[in-house]
């Protein structure tokens, strides 16, 4: 390498800490740490999905944390396992909602869309922001009802939109999917159940045969319902799989003879961990993709560098590093240490509260020029949220499994959110009725 190579890289790398970092804090401001509780599950079913997602957040943490911390605040990330089961997941928010005396919990990242669900109420009375990276309760986009809740970045409902909206491009415009019979195959839980409503919706004004197919969990017989598939002369399937029931549904797919060509998985559902295990089966298989993989990324190459090359990465296998999951850690670190800058800009460069938390998130602004800034382009979209929009600008893109990688077919692809506004602002609104919820008091600040 050059001498100016080697001082343009240097350059490169300070600049990219320095925006990461920011302005130093002062001594007045940055007294303690920030909480950072960690749900994880590295035990039970769905381990294989978590594990390397908790590498990248705490890979990015430890970046931080190496240059500084966040404006001086260094994160201190503690883990408390879940198993994947909303039981332990509330014993592990009664352990954590209070924060603790020297690192304040400002928000809180949530990894069950079970729990998701199950919390609400008790968010709502201990004032507790809940962060849902992709996932959670889709009414809860709705701010005025939802005011502890944020489903950032990507929701189920936008998700069956850019299904829909993919197949119509590959048949050649909307107007081909009339009579086009898509199944839905999705994993019979609260999760997997979420895209019901939305593909009616879409079925009705598209004129397609929407068909619907539960698997129980956790998935490991599905050749009934394959066979189902076969029977019903599906022309496409959207498979809302989740951890052992994705490498068995395209193996059993493959088995009955449905073209993997024609299967799109949904965003749990387009790993490595989801194909590798399906061996020549999974070669052409689509999914969507919020958390684009791949290591070249700027971001990627310093934590290449400075954490994973230096010994200090949370994986134990590297081979890992840059996958679908562990870009999935790695962007929500990401999103959770924007929410910490956007409310120190407010209220100073020091560990936040619930209710300072709670301002940030819904004031979170990541501009297409800060994700440059950070170097995250291309692996992070913009996002902006509002007291009364509680998720951004959804988008996705969909991929292909070519035996080795995946390789992005898109862009990003925004889906068709508005026709989607009035229902899901509906059950927000029955949410209301039900629970007897006051109107919430327009924020002005």
């Amino acid at each position: 390498m050059s001498v100016l190579k080697h001082l343009a890289g240097l350059a490169a790398g300070i600049s990219l800490a320095a925006a990461l970092v920011a302005s130093p804090a002062r001594a007045e401001d940055a007294k303690g740490e920030q909480l950072f509780p960690l749900f994880s599950y590295r035990t039970g079913a769905y381990a294989p999905s978590g594990i390397p997602q908790w590498a990248g957040y705490n890979d990015y943490f430890n970046y931080i944390n190496a240059h500084g911390g966040v404006n001086g605040v260094k994160i201190r990330l503690e883990e408390c396992e879940t198993a994947y089961t909303v039981e332990r997941a509330f014993e592990c928010y009664e352990r954590y909602k209070n924060g603790k005396p020297d690192a304040p919990l400002a928000v809180l990242f949530t990894t069950s869309s079970g729990f998701d669900a199950a919390i609400s109420d008790k968010a709502r009375i201990d004032k507790v922001p809940i962060i849902s990276v992709a996932g959670g309760r889709g009414d809860a986009v709705d701010g005025s009802v939802f005011p502890y809740q944020f489903p950032l970045l990507f929701d189920y409902w936008t998700e069956a939109s850019i299904v829909v909206e993919h197949i119509a491009n590959t048949l050649g415009g909307f107007d081909k999917l009339k009579g086009q019979k898509i199944a839905t195959l999705y994993h019979d839980s609260g999760y997997g159940r979420e895209t019901i409503q939305p593909m009616a919706i879409l079925a009705k004004k598209y004129g397609f045969e929407d068909i619907q197919i539960p698997v129980p969990h956790p998935g490991e017989q599905q050749q009934a319902q394959w066979q189902q598939i076969k029977r019903a002369g599906a022309d496409w399937v959207f498979f809302r799989a989740w951890g052992v029931m994705s490498p068995v549904g395209i193996k059993t797919a493959a088995r009955v003879g449905f073209p993997r060509e024609r299967i799109i998985g949904d965003i749990w559902t387009g790993s490595e961990e989801d194909v590798r295990p399906a061996g020549a089966s999974a070669k052409g298989y689509l999914a969507v993709s919020v958390f684009p993989p791949g290591s070249d990324f700027k971001i990627s190459q310093t934590l290449k560098k400075e954490i994973v090359d230096a010994g200090k990465s949370d994986l134990k296998d590297t081979s890992k590093f840059g996958s679908v999951y562990y870009n999935a850690g790695l962007v929500q670190a990401i999103l959770f240490t924007e929410i910490l800058r956007t409310g120190q800009a407010k209220f100073g460069n020091r560990p936040l509260t619930t209710e300072e938390g709670h301002w940030a998130a819904e004031h979170l602004d990541l501009t297409p020029e800060r994700i440059e800034e950070i170097g995250a382009t291309g692996l992070l979209s913009p996002i902006k949220i509002t007291p009364e929009d509680h998720e951004g600008q959804p988008a996705a893109k969909i991929q292909q499994w070519d035996g080795e990688k995946w390789v992005p077919l898109t862009d990003w692809l925004k889906g068709d959110r508005p026709l989607f506004k009035d229902a899901i602002y509906a059950r927000a609104a029955a949410y209301a009725k039900e629970k007897n919820l006051p109107p919430r008091e327009p924020v002005t600040n």
